[in-house]
């Protein structure tokens, strides 16, 4: 029997960038996970700017970027096409549309097939010495009462022993066949858009070379009536080599029907070309969310909590989301500074989110690409169909009305009746519940440079006495507190504040111009202090 703080099932990305979180605190932790070996499978390829954000405070954001496939440059954007890829109808943006949000985030974003995502991440936390891997292991079971956790774990190599891990918390992120959602009875719920998906990786130059007209793109998206919205969509993964596709195929498809999935993607394409096929596989065109991420002393993130489909990369960068924002919360409480309420608050924040996502951004973009091609149809009315074609290039180059965020979140400042979730704008104003856009010091460094492993307080041009009021409270409190105090000159202005409360997650808990009135009280609400 092993103990430890906290016992992950699942060893993929998600997983092991819990345990990066973890063991940068000190927090010990085993990975049980089934394979030594990382899959090849070029899924989960567009890291957003705020996962690159994740990268860098896990202090290997260097070695993230030198592992991409795509030569230093290539573009990260893509096209979308009218009936196929040899359509006259076609236009840039898609994609794209993310650099127009890059401002807001301390990191650029970086596109890469997620089996290098995750080895990156995998030696990174071997290096960290209150990580351990478990590998060729499975998890079985999991138990809780109130004096921790344990995880029923059988061995997949000789001697094929069952053993049990304890713990103080136990993490779920093992997919969305998760065991540990299962033995916990969550359920889940959402839309189910009826199509049976293909995701094929394959080999093909020739492709590479019938693409040359859209010049260096790395997505290549088909609106195609036939499909009732639902994508055809191939993916760079070496550029003038290996691809991916996703598209809708019949009920009965198998990998066995290659030659005719390789006729959907010449579909797709707009004209025939070799294909060497190094995967087949199959997904469900619907979105499940669980309906709680937490039961007691044992959590699910990831796939285990949203499952949905691979559109916009939202299920790897949510993962990483969902353990950025757990991992500081379990320290807290593991470290005594922080209250069952904060342990709370990650279901409160992050599971409103990705509902949002997965209804209002994925499941009703499919249902409007519907709607939006039963509307405009070239052989009905030409000229209005061209006019709502170039209408749609237009708004495929603005940046999508979504910024997540923890407005009205137990353990933040702000509006009154306010909820989370991701209909919200960028901004650079600090806004208690919102990402921290970066500005740069006087120092010349960017203040997420200056950002403390535990809370932190931006203090521009503010009074030493408010300052020494909340420093002396955190103190009593054993809450890690960094100050960081600069003028409010050179942009520093638009944060709107001269008090920012920063969380260990760059989220903004609170915000003022005028001091502190109750310090005490603000440091045990963002804290979850009983």
């Amino acid at each position: 029997m092993s103990a430890y703080q906290v016992a992950i099932v699942g060893g993929g990305p998600v997983g092991v960038a819990l345990a990066v979180e973890l063991g940068q605190r000190g927090v010990t932790c085993a990975v049980i996970e089934r394979h030594r070996e990382v899959g090849r499978i070029p899924k989960g390829q567009g890291l957003r700017h705020r996962s690159l954000e994740h990268f860098y405070f896990w202090n290997c954001v260097d070695e993230l970027r030198a592992a991409r496939l795509m030569p230093a440059g290539y573009p990260i954007g893509g096209v979308t096409a009218f009936g196929n890829l040899s359509s006259e109808y076609w236009h840039s943006g898609y994609a794209a549309n993310r650099s127009t949000i890059g401002d807001y985030y301390f990191q650029r974003n970086e596109r890469l097939p997620q089996y290098l995502t995750e080895q990156v991440l995998r030696t990174r936390a071997a290096a960290l010495p209150s990580v351990t891997f478990l590998f060729e292991r499975t998890a079985k079971a999991v138990e809780q009462d109130d004096s921790g956790a344990r995880v029923l774990v059988s061995s997949e190599v000789w001697p094929y022993e069952d053993e049990v891990i304890e713990a103080e918390y136990v993490v779920g992120c093992d997919g969305a066949r998760s065991m540990t959602r299962e033995q916990l009875g969550i359920e889940r719920h959402g839309t189910d858009l009826g199509d049976r998906m293909v995701l094929a990786v394959f080999a093909s130059p020739e492709l590479h070379e019938g693409l040359q007209r859209f010049g260096e793109k790395t997505t290549y998206h088909v609106v195609n009536p036939e499909k009732r919205g639902a994508w055809q969509f191939f993916g760079r993964v070496e550029v003038g080599r290996s691809w991916f596709y996703h598209g809708p195929v019949r009920p009965d498809a198998t990998p066995n029907d290659a030659d005719y999935i390789r006729a959907q993607m010449e579909e797709a394409a707009g004209f025939p070309f070799p294909v060497d096929f190094e995967h087949i596989g199959f997904w469900n065109l619907r979105i499940d969310v669980a309906d709680t991420y937490r039961k007691d002393r044992v959590f699910i993130a990831g796939d285990a909590a949203h499952s949905h489909p691979p559109y916009g990369g939202h299920g790897l960068n949510n993962g990483l989301e969902d353990v950025t924002n757990l991992g500081w919360k379990l320290d807290a409480k593991l470290k005594g500074w922080g209250g069952d309420a904060l342990l709370e608050s990650y279901s409160q924040e992050r599971q409103p989110v990705f509902f949002e996502t997965g209804e209002d951004v994925i499941a009703a973009g499919i249902l409007h690409e519907r709607e939006w091609l039963e509307q405009h149809n070239p052989d009905r009315d030409l000229a209005e169909f061209e006019k709502a074609w170039e209408d749609r290039g237009r708004g495929a180059e603005t940046a999508l009305d979504v910024e997540p965020h923890y407005e009205g979140s137990p353990v933040v400042t702000g509006p009154p009746h306010a909820s989370p979730g991701i209909h919200s704008h960028h901004s650079f104003a600090a806004r208690a519940g919102h990402h921290l856009a970066p500005q740069t010091l006087s120092s010349g460094r960017s203040v997420f440079e200056e950002l403390g492993r535990g809370f932190t307080l931006l203090a521009f041009d503010a009074e030493p006495q408010a300052l020494k009021e909340i420093e002396n409270v955190a103190a009593s409190l054993k809450v890690p507190l960094t100050v960081v105090a600069d003028t409010r000159e050179d942009g520093r202005q638009e944060y709107a504040a001269r008090l920012v409360l920063v969380r260990p997650d760059q989220y903004v808990a609170w915000t003022d111009n005028d001091g502190l009135s109750a310090p005490e009280d603000l440091v045990r609400k963002v804290v979850g202090a009983d």
